[in-house]
Protein backbone atom coordinates (compact mmCIF):
# COMPACT_ATOMS: atom_id res chain seq x y z
CA UNK A 1 0.00 0.00 0.00
CA UNK A 2 0.81 3.65 -0.72
CA UNK A 3 0.84 6.08 2.21
CA UNK A 4 2.20 8.79 3.80
CA UNK A 5 5.54 11.02 3.16
CA UNK A 6 9.04 10.56 3.12
CA UNK A 7 10.65 11.10 -0.31
CA UNK A 8 9.21 12.81 -3.38
CA UNK A 9 7.66 10.98 -6.24
CA UNK A 10 6.28 12.85 -9.27
CA UNK A 11 5.95 15.73 -6.72
CA UNK A 12 3.75 13.67 -4.51
CA UNK A 13 5.65 12.31 -1.25
CA UNK A 14 4.60 9.05 -0.71
CA UNK A 15 5.65 5.93 1.55
CA UNK A 16 5.54 2.11 -0.12
CA UNK A 17 4.22 -0.01 3.14
CA UNK A 18 5.18 -3.87 1.97
CA UNK A 19 2.92 -6.85 2.50
CA UNK A 20 5.25 -8.87 5.12
CA UNK A 21 7.53 -10.42 2.54
CA UNK A 22 11.29 -9.33 2.87
CA UNK A 23 12.18 -8.51 -0.36
CA UNK A 24 10.46 -8.01 -3.77
CA UNK A 25 8.92 -11.02 -5.63
CA UNK A 26 11.15 -13.61 -6.70
CA UNK A 27 8.87 -16.52 -8.13
CA UNK A 28 5.64 -17.18 -9.81
CA UNK A 29 2.27 -15.00 -10.51
CA UNK A 30 1.29 -12.58 -13.34
CA UNK A 31 3.42 -13.55 -16.57
CA UNK A 32 2.45 -10.63 -19.29
CA UNK A 33 1.88 -7.29 -20.22
CA UNK A 34 -0.87 -6.69 -22.55
CA UNK A 35 -0.57 -3.85 -24.77
CA UNK A 36 -2.33 -1.10 -22.59
CA UNK A 37 0.02 -2.08 -19.95
CA UNK A 38 2.70 -1.50 -22.60
CA UNK A 39 1.63 2.05 -23.31
CA UNK A 40 1.17 3.02 -19.86
CA UNK A 41 4.97 1.75 -18.91
CA UNK A 42 6.31 3.87 -21.95
CA UNK A 43 4.74 6.86 -20.58
CA UNK A 44 6.47 6.76 -17.72
CA UNK A 45 9.38 5.65 -19.57
CA UNK A 46 9.82 1.99 -17.53
CA UNK A 47 9.24 0.20 -20.82
CA UNK A 48 12.55 0.61 -22.57
CA UNK A 49 13.94 -1.69 -19.58
CA UNK A 50 11.28 -4.59 -20.17
CA UNK A 51 11.12 -4.88 -23.75
CA UNK A 52 14.38 -6.80 -23.66
CA UNK A 53 13.54 -9.23 -20.95
CA UNK A 54 10.67 -10.06 -22.30
CA UNK A 55 9.29 -11.71 -25.65
CA UNK A 56 6.32 -10.63 -27.99
CA UNK A 57 3.20 -12.74 -28.55
CA UNK A 58 0.28 -11.93 -30.22
CA UNK A 59 -0.75 -15.69 -31.37
CA UNK A 60 -3.15 -18.18 -29.98
CA UNK A 61 -3.16 -21.21 -31.14
CA UNK A 62 -5.01 -24.34 -30.77
CA UNK A 63 -3.57 -27.90 -30.72
CA UNK A 64 -5.57 -31.37 -30.32
CA UNK A 65 -5.24 -35.16 -31.83
CA UNK A 66 -1.72 -34.50 -32.30
CA UNK A 67 -1.63 -31.39 -34.74
CA UNK A 68 -2.33 -27.34 -34.57
CA UNK A 69 -6.21 -26.84 -35.05
CA UNK A 70 -6.10 -22.49 -35.74
CA UNK A 71 -3.57 -19.95 -35.18
CA UNK A 72 -5.74 -17.13 -34.57
CA UNK A 73 -3.98 -13.11 -34.04
CA UNK A 74 -6.42 -10.70 -36.10
CA UNK A 75 -7.73 -9.39 -32.31
CA UNK A 76 -3.56 -8.31 -31.93
CA UNK A 77 -2.82 -6.86 -35.38
CA UNK A 78 -5.65 -5.09 -36.13
CA UNK A 79 -5.30 -3.12 -33.22
CA UNK A 80 -5.38 0.68 -34.16
CA UNK A 81 -3.20 3.59 -33.36
CA UNK A 82 -0.99 1.52 -31.25
CA UNK A 83 2.39 0.45 -31.63
CA UNK A 84 2.44 -2.54 -29.25
CA UNK A 85 -0.16 -4.99 -30.85
CA UNK A 86 0.71 -7.69 -28.34
CA UNK A 87 1.69 -9.17 -24.90
CA UNK A 88 4.82 -8.76 -24.03
CA UNK A 89 5.47 -12.19 -21.99
CA UNK A 90 7.24 -11.37 -18.82
CA UNK A 91 6.92 -13.13 -15.17
CA UNK A 92 6.17 -10.56 -13.12
CA UNK A 93 9.35 -10.77 -10.24
CA UNK A 94 10.85 -9.30 -13.47
CA UNK A 95 8.19 -6.16 -13.12
CA UNK A 96 8.70 -6.22 -9.59
CA UNK A 97 12.51 -5.76 -9.40
CA UNK A 98 12.60 -3.26 -12.07
CA UNK A 99 9.92 -0.84 -10.71
CA UNK A 100 11.59 -1.67 -7.48
CA UNK A 101 14.92 -0.41 -9.05
CA UNK A 102 12.54 2.87 -10.04
CA UNK A 103 11.56 3.36 -6.95
CA UNK A 104 14.68 3.69 -4.75
CA UNK A 105 14.31 2.19 -1.82
CA UNK A 106 10.93 3.97 -1.01
CA UNK A 107 9.63 0.49 -0.40
CA UNK A 108 9.73 -0.61 3.35
CA UNK A 109 9.81 -4.55 3.09
CA UNK A 110 8.76 -6.38 6.00
CA UNK A 111 6.24 -4.39 7.50
CA UNK A 112 2.54 -5.49 8.31
CA UNK A 113 0.08 -3.28 8.14
CA UNK A 114 -2.19 -3.91 11.51
CA UNK A 115 -4.66 -0.81 11.85
CA UNK A 116 -5.46 1.88 9.58
CA UNK A 117 -7.30 4.84 10.63
CA UNK A 118 -9.21 8.07 9.18
CA UNK A 119 -9.81 11.56 10.10
CA UNK A 120 -11.29 14.49 8.00
CA UNK A 121 -7.82 15.59 7.18
CA UNK A 122 -5.80 12.43 6.93
CA UNK A 123 -5.20 8.88 7.53
CA UNK A 124 -3.18 7.15 10.37
CA UNK A 125 -1.28 3.35 9.36
CA UNK A 126 0.41 1.32 11.70
CA UNK A 127 2.51 -1.69 11.33
CA UNK A 128 2.98 -4.69 13.16
CA UNK A 129 6.58 -3.72 13.77
CA UNK A 130 5.45 -0.08 15.38
CA UNK A 131 6.07 1.86 12.43
CA UNK A 132 3.59 4.58 12.09
CA UNK A 133 2.56 6.54 8.45
CA UNK A 134 0.62 9.90 8.97
CA UNK A 135 -1.10 10.82 5.30
CA UNK A 136 -3.34 12.64 3.38
CA UNK A 137 -4.66 9.52 1.73
CA UNK A 138 -3.75 6.16 2.12
CA UNK A 139 -4.12 3.18 -1.46
CA UNK A 140 -4.63 -0.43 -0.15
CA UNK A 141 -3.21 -2.36 -2.30
CA UNK A 142 -2.76 -5.53 -0.25
CA UNK A 143 -4.51 -8.30 -1.99
CA UNK A 144 -7.38 -10.05 -1.56
CA UNK A 145 -7.34 -10.72 2.15
CA UNK A 146 -6.91 -7.16 2.34
CA UNK A 147 -6.72 -5.25 5.97
CA UNK A 148 -7.62 -1.55 4.42
CA UNK A 149 -10.03 -3.22 2.86
CA UNK A 150 -11.54 -4.77 6.14
CA UNK A 151 -10.69 -1.71 7.94
CA UNK A 152 -13.35 0.09 5.53
CA UNK A 153 -16.25 -1.46 6.24
CA UNK A 154 -16.99 -1.96 2.86
CA UNK A 155 -18.70 -5.41 1.33
CA UNK A 156 -16.24 -8.28 -1.05
CA UNK A 157 -19.16 -9.94 -2.16
CA UNK A 158 -19.32 -12.36 -5.73
CA UNK A 159 -19.06 -16.21 -7.00
CA UNK A 160 -16.52 -19.01 -6.34
CA UNK A 161 -16.62 -21.88 -8.96
CA UNK A 162 -15.61 -24.73 -8.17
CA UNK A 163 -12.33 -25.31 -9.89
CA UNK A 164 -9.00 -25.63 -8.86
CA UNK A 165 -5.92 -24.79 -11.08
CA UNK A 166 -2.18 -25.94 -10.76
CA UNK A 167 0.21 -23.79 -12.09
CA UNK A 168 3.87 -24.49 -13.12
CA UNK A 169 6.76 -21.91 -14.31
CA UNK A 170 9.12 -24.88 -15.88
CA UNK A 171 11.84 -25.37 -17.69
CA UNK A 172 11.03 -28.61 -20.47
CA UNK A 173 12.75 -30.70 -22.43
CA UNK A 174 10.59 -31.84 -25.91
CA UNK A 175 10.55 -32.82 -29.49
CA UNK A 176 7.02 -30.61 -29.56
CA UNK A 177 7.21 -27.99 -32.24
CA UNK A 178 8.34 -25.02 -30.02
CA UNK A 179 6.55 -21.54 -30.60
CA UNK A 180 6.55 -18.10 -29.35
CA UNK A 181 2.53 -18.53 -29.04
CA UNK A 182 -0.05 -19.24 -26.25
CA UNK A 183 -1.27 -22.51 -27.04
CA UNK A 184 -4.61 -24.14 -25.71
CA UNK A 185 -4.61 -27.90 -25.46
CA UNK A 186 -8.18 -29.72 -26.29
CA UNK A 187 -8.64 -33.36 -24.93
CA UNK A 188 -11.69 -35.01 -25.18
CA UNK A 189 -13.75 -32.20 -25.94
CA UNK A 190 -11.94 -30.24 -23.20
CA UNK A 191 -9.33 -27.04 -23.03
CA UNK A 192 -7.69 -27.64 -19.53
CA UNK A 193 -4.52 -27.06 -20.19
CA UNK A 194 -3.22 -23.83 -21.67
CA UNK A 195 0.81 -23.12 -22.24
CA UNK A 196 2.31 -19.74 -22.09
CA UNK A 197 6.17 -18.99 -23.45
CA UNK A 198 7.93 -16.92 -21.22
CA UNK A 199 11.58 -14.93 -20.92
CA UNK A 200 14.67 -17.15 -20.31
CA UNK A 201 12.99 -20.08 -22.14
CA UNK A 202 10.74 -20.73 -18.79
CA UNK A 203 7.05 -22.50 -19.86
CA UNK A 204 3.95 -21.78 -17.74
CA UNK A 205 1.59 -24.39 -17.82
CA UNK A 206 -2.19 -23.79 -16.63
CA UNK A 207 -3.73 -26.83 -15.84
CA UNK A 208 -7.17 -27.60 -15.22
CA UNK A 209 -7.74 -31.08 -12.50
CA UNK A 210 -10.68 -32.92 -11.08
CA UNK A 211 -10.07 -34.32 -7.75
CA UNK A 212 -6.64 -34.35 -6.14
CA UNK A 213 -4.70 -31.26 -7.57
CA UNK A 214 -0.77 -32.12 -6.73
CA UNK A 215 2.57 -31.03 -9.11
CA UNK A 216 2.49 -34.88 -10.29
CA UNK A 217 -0.93 -35.12 -12.05
CA UNK A 218 -0.65 -31.36 -13.27
CA UNK A 219 2.77 -32.87 -14.95
CA UNK A 220 0.91 -36.29 -16.28
CA UNK A 221 -2.06 -34.02 -17.55
CA UNK A 222 0.43 -31.74 -19.61
CA UNK A 223 2.30 -35.33 -21.00
CA UNK A 224 -1.10 -36.56 -22.28
CA UNK A 225 -2.33 -33.05 -23.71
CA UNK A 226 1.14 -32.82 -25.77
CA UNK A 227 0.88 -36.64 -27.03
CA UNK A 228 2.31 -37.73 -29.51
CA UNK A 229 5.02 -35.79 -28.16
CA UNK A 230 7.64 -36.26 -25.89
CA UNK A 231 7.90 -33.86 -23.10
CA UNK A 232 10.38 -33.80 -19.46
CA UNK A 233 10.41 -31.41 -16.96
CA UNK A 234 14.08 -30.66 -16.40
CA UNK A 235 13.62 -27.66 -13.79
CA UNK A 236 10.10 -26.54 -12.47
CA UNK A 237 10.95 -22.90 -10.43
CA UNK A 238 7.21 -22.67 -9.02
CA UNK A 239 4.62 -24.97 -8.29
CA UNK A 240 1.43 -23.42 -7.28
CA UNK A 241 -2.37 -23.63 -6.96
CA UNK A 242 -5.31 -21.42 -7.12
CA UNK A 243 -8.63 -21.10 -6.99
CA UNK A 244 -11.45 -18.99 -8.45
CA UNK A 245 -12.93 -16.37 -6.73
CA UNK A 246 -14.60 -13.45 -8.76
CA UNK A 247 -15.17 -10.84 -5.94
CA UNK A 248 -15.74 -6.88 -6.40
CA UNK A 249 -15.60 -4.43 -3.38
CA UNK A 250 -18.59 -2.12 -3.37
CA UNK A 251 -16.94 0.74 -3.11
CA UNK A 252 -13.06 1.46 -4.22
CA UNK A 253 -13.24 4.61 -1.82
CA UNK A 254 -14.08 5.22 1.74
CA UNK A 255 -16.78 7.12 3.25
CA UNK A 256 -19.09 5.98 0.04
CA UNK A 257 -16.65 7.59 -2.46
CA UNK A 258 -16.20 10.89 -0.64
CA UNK A 259 -12.88 9.55 1.88
CA UNK A 260 -9.26 9.26 2.04
CA UNK A 261 -8.77 5.41 1.81
CA UNK A 262 -8.82 4.13 -1.67
CA UNK A 263 -8.14 0.41 -2.69
CA UNK A 264 -6.69 -0.78 -5.99
CA UNK A 265 -5.36 -4.18 -7.39
CA UNK A 266 -6.92 -7.42 -5.76
CA UNK A 267 -7.82 -5.88 -2.61
CA UNK A 268 -10.79 -4.21 -4.69
CA UNK A 269 -11.67 -7.09 -7.34
CA UNK A 270 -10.64 -10.51 -7.85
CA UNK A 271 -11.31 -12.99 -10.75
CA UNK A 272 -9.30 -15.96 -12.56
CA UNK A 273 -6.43 -15.90 -14.07
CA UNK A 274 -7.59 -16.77 -17.53
CA UNK A 275 -7.31 -13.53 -20.13
CA UNK A 276 -4.00 -12.37 -18.30
CA UNK A 277 -6.03 -9.61 -16.37
CA UNK A 278 -4.92 -9.59 -13.02
CA UNK A 279 -1.52 -7.29 -12.85
CA UNK A 280 -2.70 -5.73 -16.04
CA UNK A 281 -5.32 -4.60 -14.32
CA UNK A 282 -4.24 -3.46 -11.26
CA UNK A 283 -1.43 -1.40 -12.89
CA UNK A 284 -4.21 0.46 -15.16
CA UNK A 285 -5.93 0.91 -11.42
CA UNK A 286 -2.50 2.46 -10.17
CA UNK A 287 -2.08 4.77 -13.55
CA UNK A 288 -5.47 5.98 -13.09
CA UNK A 289 -5.42 6.70 -9.78
CA UNK A 290 -1.72 8.30 -9.34
CA UNK A 291 -1.87 12.22 -10.93
CA UNK A 292 -5.59 12.13 -9.08
CA UNK A 293 -3.51 11.45 -5.98
CA UNK A 294 -1.04 14.04 -7.27
CA UNK A 295 -3.45 16.73 -7.84
CA UNK A 296 -5.13 16.24 -4.91
CA UNK A 297 -2.37 16.97 -3.07
CA UNK A 298 -0.69 19.70 -4.79
CA UNK A 299 -2.57 22.25 -3.80
CA UNK A 300 -4.08 24.23 -6.82
CA UNK A 301 -7.76 22.45 -7.25
CA UNK A 302 -10.84 24.28 -6.77
CA UNK A 303 -13.36 23.63 -3.89
CA UNK A 304 -14.40 19.97 -3.92
CA UNK A 305 -12.34 19.03 -6.80
CA UNK A 306 -10.26 16.56 -5.19
CA UNK A 307 -13.69 15.12 -4.20
CA UNK A 308 -14.40 14.65 -7.84
CA UNK A 309 -10.89 13.48 -8.92
CA UNK A 310 -11.04 10.54 -6.39
CA UNK A 311 -14.80 10.21 -6.86
CA UNK A 312 -14.36 9.46 -10.59
CA UNK A 313 -11.62 6.68 -10.03
CA UNK A 314 -14.21 4.78 -7.76
CA UNK A 315 -16.71 5.49 -10.96
CA UNK A 316 -14.46 4.23 -13.84
CA UNK A 317 -12.54 1.50 -12.17
CA UNK A 318 -15.44 -0.03 -10.20
CA UNK A 319 -16.80 -0.08 -13.31
CA UNK A 320 -13.96 -1.81 -15.16
CA UNK A 321 -13.18 -4.27 -12.79
CA UNK A 322 -16.82 -6.00 -13.02
CA UNK A 323 -15.99 -5.75 -16.78
CA UNK A 324 -12.73 -7.59 -16.35
CA UNK A 325 -14.36 -10.20 -13.88
CA UNK A 326 -17.24 -11.42 -16.19
CA UNK A 327 -14.50 -11.76 -19.40
CA UNK A 328 -12.25 -13.72 -16.94
CA UNK A 329 -15.44 -15.69 -15.86
CA UNK A 330 -16.75 -16.52 -19.22
CA UNK A 331 -13.19 -17.79 -20.03
CA UNK A 332 -12.48 -20.06 -17.28
CA UNK A 333 -15.88 -21.66 -17.42
CA UNK A 334 -15.28 -21.91 -21.40
CA UNK A 335 -12.09 -24.47 -20.47
CA UNK A 336 -14.60 -27.28 -20.05
CA UNK A 337 -15.68 -26.99 -23.66
CA UNK A 338 -13.93 -27.06 -26.72
CA UNK A 339 -10.64 -24.90 -27.57
CA UNK A 340 -12.57 -23.72 -30.61
CA UNK A 341 -15.45 -22.50 -27.82
CA UNK A 342 -12.83 -21.22 -25.69
CA UNK A 343 -10.79 -18.95 -28.39
CA UNK A 344 -13.58 -17.73 -29.42
CA UNK A 345 -14.42 -16.09 -26.04
CA UNK A 346 -11.02 -14.80 -26.22
CA UNK A 347 -11.65 -12.90 -29.49
CA UNK A 348 -15.23 -11.93 -28.35
CA UNK A 349 -13.46 -10.45 -25.27
CA UNK A 350 -10.90 -8.91 -27.14
CA UNK A 351 -10.71 -5.46 -25.97
CA UNK A 352 -10.66 -6.50 -22.44
CA UNK A 353 -7.43 -8.65 -22.92
CA UNK A 354 -5.57 -6.45 -24.78
CA UNK A 355 -6.80 -3.46 -22.82
CA UNK A 356 -7.22 -1.48 -25.67
CA UNK A 357 -11.00 -1.95 -26.04
CA UNK A 358 -11.31 -0.36 -22.18
CA UNK A 359 -13.21 3.03 -22.05
CA UNK A 360 -14.96 4.85 -19.43
CA UNK A 361 -17.66 6.29 -21.99
CA UNK A 362 -21.04 6.04 -20.57
CA UNK A 363 -20.42 5.58 -16.68
CA UNK A 364 -21.04 9.19 -15.43
CA UNK A 365 -17.68 9.79 -14.64
CA UNK A 366 -17.05 13.34 -13.55
CA UNK A 367 -13.75 13.83 -15.79
CA UNK A 368 -15.43 12.45 -18.83
CA UNK A 369 -17.17 15.61 -20.98
CA UNK A 370 -19.24 13.15 -23.69
CA UNK A 371 -18.10 14.35 -26.88
CA UNK A 372 -15.85 13.53 -29.71
CA UNK A 373 -14.77 14.11 -33.17
CA UNK A 374 -13.21 11.27 -35.80
CA UNK A 375 -11.49 8.41 -34.10
CA UNK A 376 -11.05 10.88 -31.41
CA UNK A 377 -13.88 10.18 -28.18
CA UNK A 378 -13.90 11.35 -24.67
CA UNK A 379 -13.65 8.82 -22.15
CA UNK A 380 -12.08 6.10 -25.10
CA UNK A 381 -7.72 5.76 -24.36
CA UNK A 382 -5.75 8.37 -26.40
CA UNK A 383 -4.97 7.05 -30.13
CA UNK A 384 -0.68 6.70 -30.59
CA UNK A 385 -1.10 8.27 -33.55
CA UNK A 386 1.86 9.05 -36.06
CA UNK A 387 3.55 12.66 -35.94
CA UNK A 388 5.94 13.89 -37.56
CA UNK A 389 8.30 16.95 -36.26
CA UNK A 390 8.91 20.23 -37.96
CA UNK A 391 12.41 18.75 -38.55
CA UNK A 392 11.22 15.72 -40.86
CA UNK A 393 11.70 13.07 -38.08
CA UNK A 394 8.95 10.37 -37.42
CA UNK A 395 7.39 10.28 -34.34
CA UNK A 396 4.24 8.76 -32.02
CA UNK A 397 2.09 10.87 -29.55
CA UNK A 398 2.86 8.84 -26.30
CA UNK A 399 7.08 9.45 -27.04
CA UNK A 400 5.99 12.87 -27.19
CA UNK A 401 3.87 13.12 -23.68
CA UNK A 402 5.30 14.73 -20.29
CA UNK A 403 4.40 11.71 -17.60
CA UNK A 404 1.70 13.09 -15.09
CA UNK A 405 0.87 16.18 -17.29
CA UNK A 406 -2.58 17.15 -19.27
CA UNK A 407 -2.21 16.95 -22.90
CA UNK A 408 -4.17 19.69 -25.14
CA UNK A 409 -3.97 19.17 -28.84
CA UNK A 410 -5.04 21.54 -31.04
CA UNK A 411 -5.39 20.12 -34.77
CA UNK A 412 -5.52 20.94 -37.70
CA UNK A 413 -4.51 24.87 -36.47
CA UNK A 414 -2.07 26.49 -34.22
CA UNK A 415 -3.29 26.80 -30.72
CA UNK A 416 -2.33 30.61 -30.22
CA UNK A 417 -4.71 31.72 -27.31
CA UNK A 418 -3.23 30.98 -23.64
CA UNK A 419 -4.55 28.38 -22.22
CA UNK A 420 -3.71 29.58 -18.50
CA UNK A 421 -3.07 26.13 -16.78
CA UNK A 422 0.34 25.91 -18.24
CA UNK A 423 1.69 24.32 -14.47
CA UNK A 424 -0.74 21.22 -15.25
CA UNK A 425 -0.64 21.09 -19.06
CA UNK A 426 1.45 20.81 -22.10
CA UNK A 427 -0.28 22.43 -25.31
CA UNK A 428 0.73 20.41 -28.76
CA UNK A 429 -0.10 21.71 -32.21
CA UNK A 430 -1.35 19.13 -34.77
CA UNK A 431 -0.79 20.32 -37.98
CA UNK A 432 -1.74 19.02 -42.03
CA UNK A 433 1.05 17.67 -43.54
CA UNK A 434 2.28 20.77 -45.83
CA UNK A 435 4.99 22.93 -46.52
CA UNK A 436 2.92 25.86 -44.78
CA UNK A 437 3.38 24.88 -41.96
CA UNK A 438 6.88 24.23 -41.00
CA UNK A 439 7.75 27.87 -40.50
CA UNK A 440 8.25 28.45 -36.52
CA UNK A 441 6.54 31.31 -35.37
CA UNK A 442 9.09 34.22 -34.53
CA UNK A 443 9.03 36.13 -31.14
CA UNK A 444 7.61 39.56 -31.04
CA UNK A 445 3.80 39.93 -29.71
CA UNK A 446 2.16 38.43 -27.00
CA UNK A 447 0.27 36.02 -29.02
CA UNK A 448 3.26 34.68 -31.18
CA UNK A 449 5.50 34.30 -27.68
CA UNK A 450 2.65 32.20 -26.74
CA UNK A 451 2.74 30.13 -29.63
CA UNK A 452 6.39 29.75 -30.10
CA UNK A 453 5.90 27.80 -26.36
CA UNK A 454 3.56 25.15 -28.09
CA UNK A 455 5.09 21.79 -29.76
CA UNK A 456 4.12 21.24 -33.36
CA UNK A 457 3.66 18.43 -35.28
CA UNK A 458 2.44 17.60 -38.35
CA UNK A 459 0.21 14.89 -39.10
CA UNK A 460 -0.79 13.47 -43.07
CA UNK A 461 -5.02 12.77 -41.03
CA UNK A 462 -4.98 16.50 -40.06
CA UNK A 463 -6.52 18.99 -42.30
CA UNK A 464 -7.13 22.72 -42.07
CA UNK A 465 -10.70 21.79 -42.92
CA UNK A 466 -11.87 19.64 -39.87
CA UNK A 467 -9.82 21.42 -36.74
CA UNK A 468 -10.78 20.38 -33.37
CA UNK A 469 -9.09 19.82 -30.08
CA UNK A 470 -8.55 17.41 -27.44
CA UNK A 471 -7.80 17.13 -23.61
CA UNK A 472 -5.68 13.89 -23.01
CA UNK A 473 -5.88 13.04 -18.75
CA UNK A 474 -2.28 12.10 -17.92
CA UNK A 475 -3.59 8.20 -17.10
CA UNK A 476 -3.70 8.76 -21.34
CA UNK A 477 -7.61 8.54 -21.62
CA UNK A 478 -9.63 11.44 -23.45
CA UNK A 479 -11.32 13.70 -21.34
CA UNK A 480 -13.05 16.29 -23.79
CA UNK A 481 -13.11 16.83 -27.77
CA UNK A 482 -14.22 20.21 -28.85
CA UNK A 483 -13.86 22.61 -31.45
CA UNK A 484 -11.86 25.06 -29.94
CA UNK A 485 -9.30 25.49 -27.68
CA UNK A 486 -11.64 27.67 -25.12
CA UNK A 487 -13.39 23.99 -24.03
CA UNK A 488 -10.52 22.88 -23.14
CA UNK A 489 -9.84 25.50 -21.16
CA UNK A 490 -12.94 25.63 -19.70
CA UNK A 491 -12.08 21.40 -18.86
CA UNK A 492 -9.57 22.45 -17.19
CA UNK A 493 -11.09 25.51 -15.60
CA UNK A 494 -13.78 23.19 -13.31
CA UNK A 495 -10.93 21.36 -11.66
CA UNK A 496 -7.84 23.48 -10.90
CA UNK A 497 -7.35 27.34 -10.07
Amino acid sequence: MAVGSTSNLHTVDVTIVGDGKPQSLDLGRADALNARTQQYFEVAKILDDLLPLGIKCNTSSTFGDGEFKTRQDTWWVGLEHTLHKNFLMIGQPVVERILSERLQGLVRYGEQVVSISEHDEGVEVVTESGFKVLSRYAVGADGARSTVRKSMGVTFTGTKPEMLWAVLDTFIDTDFPVCPEIITFQLHGQSRVSWIPRERGLCRFYVLLEGEVTQERAEASIKEHLAPYRVDFTKTEWYSTFDVKERIASSFVSKNGSGRVILAGDAAHVHSVNGGQGLNTGISDAFNLAWRLAAANQGNLKDGAAETLIRSYDTERRTTAQGVIDVAAALVRDTVHTAKQYVGTIQKNAGYITGMGVSYRGMGSLLVKESGHSFWNAGDRCPDVVLQTLSNEATRLYHETTYGKFLVLSIGRRAEVPLGHEDIAVVHSILPLDNSNKASPSSGDETTQNAARIKTFLADWATKEDSYTVVVRPDMYLGYVGKDIEGCKAYLDSLYI
